[in-house]
C-alpha cells in the first residue's frame, strides 16, 4: 500500500514539473506598435529570439528608392521565430546566410533579449552588419546575438537596403523628395530601425534611452554616420566601431550629392539602359542586382553621399564641429585588415619596391618622411609596411581619425583595441592570415564554433570570452572594465595614448605608431 502510494506521489510530482518546464517552455511573446509578435525560446530556455519583425513598409515599386515607411499593422500575433529576407545584394562577398533568400521585402530586425519577467531596463546594442554596402544581411550565423543575450544586454540586429537599392541617387529621385536629398536609403532604413527600437524595445525587456549601436567594416562605417546623422545621433547612448571610418578624408569619403547623381545617371544609361525613374522602377530587382554587382572588392560605385538630409555636410567637419552625438565610442581594427591583398603575394618585393610605393603615393616631397615611419630594411619590414600603408588607405585611417575627432571634441570616454590574435588557418591556406579584415566578429559574439574552416584553440575561446565581457560592458556602463578583465585605459593624452591589444594575452601598451598616423593625416589632408 505504501509502495503503491509513493509511486502515485512520484507520478504525480513527475507530471507537475512537466507541466512546470513546458509553461516555462513556453514561446515568448511581445507587443510591437504594429502588432503583437510570437518568437522562441533559447534550447537553453535562457534567451527569447524574435526574428524577422517588420520595422518598415517593403520598399517595392513606387517606395524602391525612397525613405522607409512605417510597416502596416497586423491584427493576428505574428509568426517571429525566422528570419526576414536578406535585401537584394552583388553576391560579390560569399557570406552564409541562414533566411530564405534576397527579396526587396526585406526591411525586417531581430531581438535576443534575456528570458524572464523581471527583465526591464536592460542596455541595448543594435548590429549594424557590413559587406562593403553592397552585400550582407542579418542572418548570418556568426552575428547570432544569443550569447552577448545571455550577459545581460538585449542584441538587435537588422537588415537595411544595399548596393543599388541602398544607395542611388538621380535628379529625379532628389526632385520627388521634400528635403531634396537622394541616395542614403540604407542608411534611413538602419535610422528608421533604431526608432524602432526607441519605440518598441521596452516590450521585450530594453532600455530605450540606452541604444548602443556596433558595426563592423561599412557597418562601422554606419556607425559613424548614424553619429554624424542628425536623425540619429539623440537616440544614440554609445557606439562601437570596428575597422571603419569615415572621418578621414581618404578612407571611404563620401562624394556630394551632385557628384552622385552624375555618376548614377550614367550608370543607369550605359548598364541598365534606363535614362528616366519610371523606366528604373519598372526593372525586375534580379535584373537590377545582377547588372549592379561590384567588379572590385571593397565595395562597388554604390556608396553613402552628402544628401543634405540624412547627412547635411562632411563627417569631418561635423565632428571638427563638435556636432556629433556625445557619447562613449570603443572602436578599433585588425592587425591585418589586408592581408587578402598582401604585399607578400607580390615576388621579391623588398625595401626598394616599398620606397616606389611611397614615391607614387606621397610625391618626392613627402617619400623620405614617409619613410620614416614605414621604415624597412629587409624584404619583411617592407612587405609589412607595405601592408599596414595598404590597411591605412583602407580602413585603419578612417577609424583612427574618428577615435581622434571623438577625443578632440567630445565629451565621453574613449576606448581604442587593437585585434591581434588571428584565427588559426590551415598550413598551405590559400585564404587572409593573421587577424585579418572582419576575423573578430565571431570572437564578439561568441560564436566561434560557426566558423567550420578554423580549429580553435583555447586561446581563442579565452579571447572570445573577454571580448563579450569588455563589449557589454561598455553597453551597461560605459566602460569595458570589471573585475577578473585585464585594465583597459582610455585613449587619450591623459592616458599617453593606451591601446588595449586583444591577443592571447591582453594588454594595454601606447600606441606604436601614432607618428605614422599624424603623418598620414598631415599629408592625405593636403
Amino acid at each position: 500500500m505504501l509502495a503503491a502510494l509513493r509511486t502515485i506521489l512520484a507520478s504525480v510530482s513527475l507530471v507537475l514539473s512537466l507541466l512546470t518546464f513546458a509553461q516555462a517552455q513556453e514561446a515568448p511573446t511581445a507587443k510591437t506598435e504594429s502588432g503583437a509578435v510570437k518568437g522562441k525560446l533559447s534550447a537553453d530556455g535562457k534567451v527569447n529570439i524574435f526574428l524577422g519583425i517588420p520595422f518598415a513598409a517593403p520598399p517595392v515599386g513606387p517606395l524602391r528608392w525612397k525613405p522607409p515607411q512605417p510597416p502596416a499593422p497586423w491584427k493576428e500575433v505574428r509568426d517571429a521565430t525566422k528570419y526576414g529576407s536578406r535585401c537584394f545584394q552583388s553576391g560579390f562577398f560569399k557570406i552564409e546566410f541562414l533566411d530564405a533568400g534576397p527579396s526587396e521585402d526585406c526591411l525586417t530586425i531581430n531581438v535576443w533579449a534575456p528570458a524572464g519577467k523581471d527583465v526591464s531596463k536592460l542596455p541595448v546594442m543594435v548590429w549594424i552588419f557590413g559587406g562593403g554596402f553592397v552585400d550582407g544581411g542579418s542572418s548570418e550565423p556568426r552575428t547570432n546575438g544569443e550569447n552577448l543575450a545571455k550577459r545581460g544586454v538585449l542584441v538587435v540586429s537588422m537588415n537595411y537596403r544595399v548596393n543599388i537599392f541602398g544607395f542611388f541617387a538621380t535628379h529625379e529621385l532628389a526632385d520627388e523628395s521634400p528635403q531634396h536629398a537622394a541616395g542614403n536609403y540604407g542608411l534611413l532604413d538602419q535610422s528608421a530601425a533604431i526608432r524602432w527600437v526607441q519605440k518598441n524595445i521596452a516590450e521585450f525587456g530594453g532600455d530605450p534611452a540606452k541604444i548602443i549601436i556596433f558595426g563592423e567594416s561599412a557597418g562601422s562605417l554606419s556607425v559613424n554616420a548614424q553619429m554624424a546623422s542628425p536623425l540619429t545621433r539623440q537616440m544614440l547612448a554609445g557606439a562601437i566601431g570596428e575597422s571603419g571610418g569615415a572621418v578621414g578624408k581618404v578612407s571611404v569619403p563620401f562624394p556630394d550629392l551632385a557628384t552622385q547623381e552624375k555618376d548614377d545617371e550614367k550608370f543607369a544609361k550605359s548598364a541598365l539602359h534606363a535614362d528616366n525613374l519610371a523606366a528604373l522602377r519598372a526593372l525586375s530587382a534580379e535584373d537590377l542586382a545582377a547588372k549592379s554587382a561590384p567588379k572590385l572588392i571593397g565595395g562597388g560605385k554604390f556608396t553613402p553621399d552628402i544628401d543634405g538630409y540624412f547627412l547635411t555636410e562632411t563627417l569631418p567637419a561635423t565632428f571638427n564641429a563638435g556636432k556629433q552625438a556625445q557619447v562613449p565610442l570603443l572602436a578599433g581594427w585588425n592587425a591585418n585588415e589586408t592581408s587578402f591583398e598582401s604585399a607578400a603575394k607580390l615576388p621579391n618585393f623588398g625595401p626598394p619596391n616599398l620606397n616606389a610605393m611611397l614615391v607614387q603615393k606621397f610625391g618626392l616631397f613627402h617619400a623620405a618622411e614617409a619613410a620614416k615611419v614605414f621604415p624597412a630594411t629587409n624584404s619583411q619590414d617592407a612587405i609589412k609596411a607595405a601592408d599596414d600603408l595598404s590597411a591605412a588607405e583602407f580602413v585603419v585611417f578612417g577609424t583612427w581619425a574618428w577615435l581622434e575627432a571623438q577625443v578632440k571634441t567630445g565629451n565621453a570616454p574613449v576606448y581604442r583595441f587593437l585585434f591581434d590574435l588571428g584565427a588559426p588557418v590551415e598550413p598551405g591556406s590559400k585564404g587572409p592570415t593573421g587577424a585579418f579584415h572582419s576575423d573578430e566578429i565571431e570572437y564578439v559574439f561568441g560564436t566561434l564554433d560557426t566558423r567550420k574552416d578554423a580549429k580553435w584553440r583555447p586561446q581563442d575561446y579565452a579571447l572570445s570570452e573577454k571580448m563579450q565581457s569588455y563589449w557589454t560592458n561598455f553597453a551597461k556602463t560605459a566602460d569595458p572594465n570589471a573585475s577578473g578583465l585585464p585594465n583597459w585605459p582610455k585613449y587619450g593624452p591623459t592616458d599617453n595614448w593606451q591601446v588595449l591589444h586583444l591577443d592571447a594575452t591582453v594588454a594595454p601598451r601606447p600606441d606604436e605608431h601614432r607618428d605614422r598616423f599624424l603623418f598620414l593625416q598631415k599629408a592625405w589632408n593636403k
